[in-house]
């Protein structure tokens, strides 16, 4: 597959890619080791913007911590003169630039139910006027922010001259004062026979001589200031798991388990429902919306994933409430393999369109799928990411671990797709045609620890013209390549991909972690 501008497969006789190999780059928030994290500390959304110059990261405790890259500033010159230099030289690098409170604790009172501050998204949004613009959400309510470089005013000091009697223009003396009196600048006398710490309220004898304002100045420093500019509120009963904005730069779609209300900037008080999958009975609810995302370019077309392991394309055109789809890509099981875990497993908890908008990715609890936006008959690929966990389904339901919702994200040229497992490790996919790209990195200082040295080969499907590739990595059941146990209690879940590089943030608890190619 090729992404980016073509959008294009490219063709077999170039041959796959090479493998990349993965350089540890940066690490925030590092804790020591035997350091207890704090539950608001913990890392829960991470997204880069367009540009790829700012990095946004949220955590459960409602904050929102902005980072900038410095490596291009430095450089200096265009993006063209930037791609001259020596890929090996070239180091992408973030500083840490301002955080902001975005989200506090509620209490809704009318459901008895604690609103927690934990940031569930973030989006960026169209840059104007040398300012950023970014969307956060909680569980209830959204936030339009502007983060602002102003200067910082500040006063003036006061300078005391002794030696002369006039300060901001006052007279020196007055009229009625008969014996010299030495005045000093800010409007006391050398005369200590009246004592201006005194209750007494009297102006001192010849009246004050001058008076001293303080003067606001602007001086030449700067402060990033983070402004809320617009609540999104009241528009969701159930918990929001989305947002997303719209190519056409004015509107954005939230959703919930059972409707996706569509959103101008501009106005806060008031939503459209499009979509609404909530029966008439609740009793008859088989499946709730996961996620769901706009088309990178089309501004009418946009997917939303099921927890029964289908994504819905729908187009806004059609009608003003989307009850059906224009297409709808899911897999079908095979016959005589249902369990008691086959729908849980199949549960999409992202979807993400690749930058070209030809293609999506999905991810549920074992694997990876790509799907050609063009073909629903099924996954062009999927990649096997928890196969080795299937004998432990029942533990891991015992300990709600089969719950957990790893993102995914695919890379700008659209050759390459990565998700998170466990033991912080994360695992990257080559999706060219002919590729056998499987890595497996672990959030450390020390990425290629746990490297899988010898992937296995992909094994090809013939059912169909296109050939699905299914390729599977470490599947040892408990252990990775090295023999190391698997720890449920250490997850990456969050992981964003540079849009024009190969660079990769991801979160493990609250430390985030940057690594290049």
């Amino acid at each position: 597959m090729h992404g980016g501008d073509g959008g294009e497969v490219a063709s077999a006789a170039a041959g796959p890619p090479t493998p990349l190999e993965w350089k540890f780059s940066q690490v925030f928030g590092e804790r020591a080791a035997g350091e207890e994290v704090q539950e608001v500390d913990i890392i829960s959304v991470i997204e880069f913007d367009k540009s790829g110059n700012h990095l946004a990261t949220g955590d459960r405790g409602g904050r929102v911590v902005l980072f900038e890259r410095t490596d291009a500033k430095e450089h200096g010159g265009n993006q063209r003169d930037l791609e001259r230099m020596d890929q090996v030289s070239r180091h992408p690098e973030f500083r840490y630039k301002t955080e902001f409170q975005s989200h506090e604790p509620e209490f809704d009172y009318l459901k008895s139910l604690e609103i927690e501050e934990k940031i569930n998204k973030i989006r960026w949004c169209q840059t104007a006027n040398g300012a950023v613009f970014l969307l956060s959400t909680n569980d209830k309510t959204i936030k339009y922010w502007k983060v602002q470089e102003k200067k910082v005013k500040k006063i003036s000091e006061i300078k005391v001259d002794s030696g002369k009697a006039v300060g901001n223009g006052g007279i020196a003396s007055s009229s009625n004062s008969s014996k010299s009196k030495h005045f000093f600048a800010n409007g006391d006398y050398s005369d200590r026979s009246y004592n201006p710490l005194s209750n007494d309220l009297s102006f001192p004898p010849g009246g004050l001589p001058s008076l001293r304002l303080p003067v606001v100045v602007t001086s030449g420093e700067t402060s990033l200031v983070a402004r809320c500019r617009r609540v999104y509120a009241h528009a969701h009963d159930y918990h929001i798991n989305s947002i997303s904005n719209n190519s056409d730069g004015e509107t954005f779609i939230s959703a919930d388990d059972l409707r996706i209300n569509l959103w101008n900037l501009e106005i806060s008080n008031q939503s459209f429902n499009i979509v609404d999958v909530k029966p008439t009975n609740m009793e008859d609810l088989t499946e709730v919306i996961t996620s769901a995302e706009f088309h990178p370019t089309h501004c009418n077309t946009l997917a939303y994933s099921s927890s029964k392991g289908s994504i819905r394309l729908i187009d806004l055109r059609q009608s003003a409430l989307c009850d059906s789809h224009s297409k709808i890509f899911e897999e079908q099981e095979a016959p005589g393999s249902r369990s008691f875990f086959t729908e849980i497993i199949a549960s999409i908890s992202d979807v993400k369109f690749a930058r070209d908008g030809r293609y999506l990715l999905s991810r549920d609890y074992m694997c990876l799928k790509l799907w050609d936006v063009n073909m629903d008959s099924g996954p062009v690929a999927t990649f096997q990411v928890h196969e080795y966990l299937r004998p432990k389904l029942c533990d891991l339901y015992e300990n709600d671990s089969i719950f957990d919702k790893f993102e995914c994200c695919l890379s700008g040229d659209g050759l390459r797709v990565a998700t998170g497992s466990y033991s912080n490790l994360f695992r990257i996919f080559g999706c060219a045609p002919g590729s056998t790209e499987a890595t497996t990195l672990e959030a450390s200082k020390n990425p290629m620890r746990r490297q899988v040295q010898t992937p296995a080969r992909p094994s090809r499907s013939l059912t169909s013209s296109i050939s699905r590739v299914v390729r599977r990595g470490a599947e040892s059941p408990g252990a990775d390549a090295n023999g190391n146990s698997f720890d449920f209690t250490t997850k990456l879940l969050h992981l964003a991909w540079h849009p024009s590089e190969n660079s990769i943030a991801c979160a493990a608890a609250n430390s985030l972690y940057m690594y290049y190619a």
